[in-house]
């Protein structure tokens, strides 16, 4: 059951994109395509599962200290092996993504899930996160990107979903803010219908906010 819980919970209350707001960087810069999504969040989704075994493995020999940086040589060398992987198999894709592959280093979800969740549970509900969490990330990458490439460019993975004027600003910075405000305001109006359909005032959870944030806490 406690594995079942990990495992939907970054499919919506605590989607890393539209709950969360972690990984704004890459949602906004190469969700242009679709399939520059798809190749992102699977990208992601390897590093968060293979990064969560290996810290949730290794916590309790690791001094508190120094685990910030060990942490950061974990996620930096499964991305290694993606970035090379990719490069090699995917160049296309590699070359689409570009400098967003080494920065999954540094992503707020993987260093996030790895010092608030992976460091204090065990392998098995870890894997079960970075699961979680990884398929909310990468659906919610595409769904921003469909709505953009199809607004924006009139087709959906490359083919031409049909012939209308086209919006430019969807595929410009601009439209990657605008397209995200809006699900995140959908998202809210959602929880809020939810919650009154349940006799209850939509409250925000308080964990989820800023000043709960484990990031901020790392230096303690």
């Amino acid at each position: 059951m406690r594995f079942y819980k990990e495992l939907i919970k970054g499919l919506w209350t605590e989607n890393p994109i539209f709950r969360l707001v972690l990984g704004m960087c890459p949602a906004l810069a190469i969700t242009t395509s679709v399939m520059n999504a798809i190749g992102m969040g699977l990208a992601a989704t390897f590093v968060l599962i293979c990064s969560n075994i290996a810290i949730a493995a290794v916590h309790n020999i690791v001094p508190s200290k120094v685990r910030i940086p060990c942490y950061i040589v974990i996620i930096a060398t499964f991305v290694t092996v993606v970035d090379l992987l990719m490069n090699a198999y995917l160049h296309e894709l590699h070359k689409s993504l570009g400098i967003f592959i080494p920065l999954i280093v540094v992503n707020c979800i993987i260093l996030g899930r790895a010092e608030a969740f992976a460091s204090k549970n065990g392998v098995w509900l870890s894997i079960a996160d970075g699961i979680g969490m990884g398929i909310g990330f990468t659906l919610s990458l595409i769904v921003v990107s469909a709505i953009r490439e199809i607004l924006g460019n009139a087709t959906l993975l490359g083919y031409a979903v049909g012939h209308y004027q086209v919006a430019l600003l969807m595929v410009l910075p601009p439209g990657g803010f605008l397209t995200l405000g809006c699900l995140l305001a959908l998202m809210n109006h959602i929880q809020a219908g939810m919650a009154r359909r349940s006799g209850h005032a939509y409250v925000p959870p308080p964990t989820l906010d800023c000043r709960h944030c484990a990031i901020c806490k790392w230096g303690e």
